[in-house]
């Protein structure tokens, strides 16, 4: 397909856009901004900044990318926007670049942001993740592959999201939300485990059932949890399995798990 730009879009000089690109109109792209091929920029959307868009990508009207950082301690030069392929950003979908020049802000593949969501400035995500409408990662957030985050949520600084868990629909979260696991609440506290979003990405029962006991091992079990921890390290074979997982993110929060 040859590239298609309306005549009212805007693209300063200096960006670069693959053959097949499509703008809309009234959209901006800055001098910065780089699209591969297969992309789409509807009507009246933004991309600015230091920002690398990969193949396959659909931005919907009155999109933001590449906004630059609302961190004070911004002190100039050319922080990035990294964002990989097959992803949908909805109406009025914002996400930053990073603070400093050598950080990047990164949004990985096949990922779903509704409308009015929110990413700050040096988040890192990763693939097949959904985020509802109206829901706001603050700074410096991590999110797992196929988290989803719920409508009207809102993520502390720093804090992370694990793969395959789910923070729930006008949570809090500010501790870190483990793998597998649902988090709500104000502040959010871990549920359950997240069997639906398990069994849509192909998880065994096998595998259901053993996350259902590492759940009950850390959360309902009367013993602390360091105990608990402590007792699935030693079933861990330490090469990435399920328990091996849960225990590396534990071990690797600076601001507590939920």
């Amino acid at each position: 397909m040859p590239q298609k730009i309306h005549s009212t879009a805007i693209i300063e000089p200096g960006a670069q856009l693959a053959d097949d690109v499509q703008v809309g109109a009234q959209a901006y792209i800055g001098k910065y901004v780089k699209i591969e091929s297969g992309s789409i920029v509807m009507h009246h959307a933004t991309v600015d900044g230091d920002t690398s868009i990969g193949i396959s990508n659909i931005i919907h009207p009155y999109t933001y990318l590449g906004g630059p950082t609302q961190d004070l301690k911004y002190d100039g030069g050319k922080p990035r926007l990294l964002i990989g392929n097959g992803n949908v950003f909805r109406e009025f979908f914002t996400v930053h670049t990073a603070t400093r020049s050598d950080d990047a802000t990164v949004i990985g593949n096949n990922n779903t942001f509704l409308a009015y969501a929110h990413v700050a400035h040096d988040c890192l995500l990763g693939n097949g993740i959904i985020m509802s409408s109206h829901a706001a990662l603050g700074g410096h957030v991590a999110v797992g592959d196929h988290a989803n985050i719920g409508w009207s949520s809102g993520v502390h600084q720093f804090c992370r999201i694990g793969q395959y868990a789910m923070l729930s629909a006008m949570a809090k979260a500010t501790m870190d939300v483990p793998p597998y696991m649902i988090a709500d609440g104000i502040p959010a506290r871990t549920r359950t485990f997240n069997r639906v979003n398990l069994e849509r990405n192909g998880f065994s029962e096998q595998e259901i059932y053993t996350i259902k006991e590492i759940y009950m091992a850390l959360y309902m079990q009367p013993q602390v949890r360091e105990e608990a921890l402590a007792r699935l390290r030693k079933i861990s074979t330490g090469s990435g399995d399920l328990y091996d997982n849960v225990c590396s993110f534990f071990k690797s929060s600076c601001r507590g798990v939920c």
